[in-house]
């Protein structure tokens, strides 16, 4: 069987920016999320069986007390952000599985949910569907594999290197050299994704990579600068390390049995036409006539 884990968050965003605007009867925008749960259905539609969806439930998580700048839900638009328990509630109402993270968040909750499903032997192929970099730490050969849904591109291992330089394990290390603008930390001064790529490339972690710069194996433009910057914030990186490896210890389902999907929730109409998704409804009706 494969396992589809949907970065729920990433696909609000997504389309919120892509699709018109609707308010329901209640003047609240739904646009969004309406676009997410027809989303989602297609891929049932199309074949997938297994599915989960991790959601922000709330923007902030443990890493915020780590480090002060980093993400939280002062820059959301509040018509996006008030999208985010609604689009929940509807997933439910389908018969999609929730991961709703509150003191995790939503790419802690797929790399729990990739290492739950990696573990069942009857797994064929998880697929995590979200082009964010930090997940690329979670890809194992071509049997857990990131999925850009919007380019139709698929990441295995080798594409993981290909991109970045390294193996899926040292992307923590790459990120905290490069850092990460959207999560709000900044990486090292000096490193960029060539330099990152290569030097880890080669050493793997940011601990196995030499102090002094006449022992590495490697050439790149400003290797001296670089190697005293690592040198000299080696705190920094690991902490930065730390903020970009994902918490496989985020609560998700028990079993990849539990992500079957088998038809809508009880009560399901009244939670859809209550937001607003009549067009939701119509859909799964049609689906289970087939």
């Amino acid at each position: 069987m494969n396992i589809h884990l949907i970065d729920g968050t990433y696909e609000l965003f997504r389309h919120y920016f892509a699709v018109p605007k609707v308010e329901n009867a209640q003047g609240l925008e739904v646009g969004a999320l309406r676009g997410v749960v027809h989303s989602l259905l297609g891929m049932l539609e199309d074949g997938a069986t297994h599915m989960a969806v991790a959601t922000d439930h709330v923007v902030e998580s443990f890493r915020n007390d780590m480090w002060p700048g980093y993400k939280d839900g002062s820059g959301i638009e509040p018509e996006l952000l008030a999208q985010f328990h609604p689009l929940e509630d509807a997933l439910r109402a389908v018969g999609i599985v929730v991961w709703p993270m509150v003191e995790y968040e939503a790419d802690d909750g797929l790399a729990a949910g990739a290492a739950m499903a990696l573990a069942d032997t009857r797994v064929d192929k998880v697929i995590i569907c979200t082009p964010d970099k930090d997940l690329a730490q979670c890809v194992v050969a071509d049997r857990v594999v990131q999925l850009d849904r919007r380019k139709r591109l698929v990441i295995d291992r080798a594409g993981v290197v290909e991109k970045f330089g390294v193996e899926p394990e040292s992307i923590p290390d790459y990120l905290a050299l490069v850092g990460d603008s959207a999560d709000g930390f900044p990486g090292l001064p000096g490193w960029g994704a060539k330099s990152a790529g290569v030097v880890l490339g080669r050493y793997g972690y940011l601990e196995e990579v030499p102090a002094a710069v006449e022992d590495w194996d490697v050439t790149v433009r400003g290797a001296a600068r670089l190697a005293a910057t690592l040198r000299d914030q080696m705190e920094d990186a690991l902490l930065f390390r730390r903020l970009a490896t994902l918490d496989v210890k985020a609560p998700v389902s028990a079993s990849v049995y539990e992500l079957k999907w088998s038809g809508p929730a009880e009560g399901w109409r009244e939670v859809l036409e209550g937001l607003g998704l009549e067009s939701v409804v119509s859909r799964v009706e049609r689906r289970l006539k087939q």
